[in-house]
């Protein structure tokens, strides 16, 4: 039973802490839970695929365990975080964070319970490096390739491959040398419980000053696009005069659905924004039919509009990343 705690529960409890710290509750615990089942998956993967090679390569397990596992663990823990960025359904970093490690807290359960059942040492040190050492590495390597990468993509805004070697490369290396030993074992577990906490601590800070800047001026700007719209001065704007000037390129019914695009768009994102605030005081969050029907005229309109008029109006209206994902958290994506 000792070991079984000691091997266990640590990385859930580190979990359990950094869903606490998240002030505005943007992760749900059901997507935490199936995170936590995606861990699972991937460690039966890394299980059957590093048994396979393992039985087929002439190498040595020590040089194995130092050289291949890692990136064959790092690659499958990090494909569904790659997943939900392509799909814009993470919005700050310490969303990307609790994905990572969520991912990896499952990895490491499935990993230390095969371990419980072949290793049948008592020494107590071992467990405690299982459990402190070895599953809070596996959360934490790819709770820090969920913040690079989505750090990377909130600066470019863009879904390039290149993004992601950043990341994978880091943690790879971080795992490698883990397994090389080159410390003490118990070294190297007190020194990640003191780099992990630290690094978590500064990812959620700039997570949330940048949750407050977003909010703030996002807010500001979709009021003022929907009072032009309004009051009929929206064509008195430079955004409405640039809109104006593509009617050679368009037809009239193409623009209208391209002002409507916007107007929704920003009402979408104002009620988002509100359901942000309403997470974070706690009060029950109901996406009303009205909504519902919104996301839906905004589907048609986009489709409406196309690839073409979507890059046509982008200089007046980018969609950014967090806008993509809020627009999710609604339920659109």
């Amino acid at each position: 039973m000792i070991k079984i705690l000691i091997s266990l529960l640590p990385v859930f409890i580190f979990l359990l802490i950094l869903i606490y710290l998240d002030s505005y509750k943007l992760v749900k615990i059901t997507n935490v839970i199936l995170l936590i089942f995606v861990g699972f998956v991937a460690a039966i993967l890394s299980y059957v695929i590093n048994d396979f090679l393992l039985a087929n390569l002439s190498v040595e397990v020590t040089t194995y365990a130092r050289y291949i596992a890692p990136v064959i663990e790092e690659i499958l823990k990090a494909s569904f975080i790659i997943y939900t960025i392509r799909k814009k359904k993470i919005g700050f970093m310490v969303d990307a964070a609790i994905y990572g490690f969520a991912i990896g807290a499952g990895f490491a359960f499935i990993e230390n319970i095969y371990y419980l059942n072949v290793i049948e040492s008592s020494n107590i040190f071992l467990w405690i490096i299982r459990g402190f050492g070895t599953a809070v590495m596996h959360g934490g390597t790819t709770a820090i390739f969920s913040i690079l990468t989505k750090n990377f993509f909130d600066r470019s805004n863009k879904t390039k491959f290149k993004y992601y070697l950043p990341g994978l490369v880091a943690v790879i290396l971080i795992h490698s040398f883990f397994n090389h030993l080159l410390l003490p074992a118990i070294t190297i577990t007190v020194l990640q419980l003191i780099f992990l906490p630290l690094l978590i601590i500064f990812t959620f800070n700039k997570s949330e000053q940048a949750l407050k800047d977003w909010m703030e001026i996002g807010l500001n700007n979709d009021v003022q696009i929907l009072e032009q719209i309004d009051n009929g001065i929206f064509s008195e704007s430079h955004a409405g005069q640039y809109l104006l000037s593509l009617q050679s390129r368009y037809s009239g019914t193409i623009l209208a659905d391209m002002l409507c695009l916007i107007k929704i768009h920003s009402e979408l994102s104002i009620r988002a924004k509100g359901v942000i605030l309403m997470r974070k005081v706690g009060l029950p969050v109901i996406i009303e039919d009205e909504v519902k029907e919104k996301l839906e005229e905004l589907r048609y309109l986009e489709k409406s509009i196309g690839p073409t008029g979507r890059l046509a109006i982008a200089p007046i209206f980018n969609i950014s990343t967090k806008d993509l994902w809020q627009l999710y958290m609604l339920g659109l994506k």
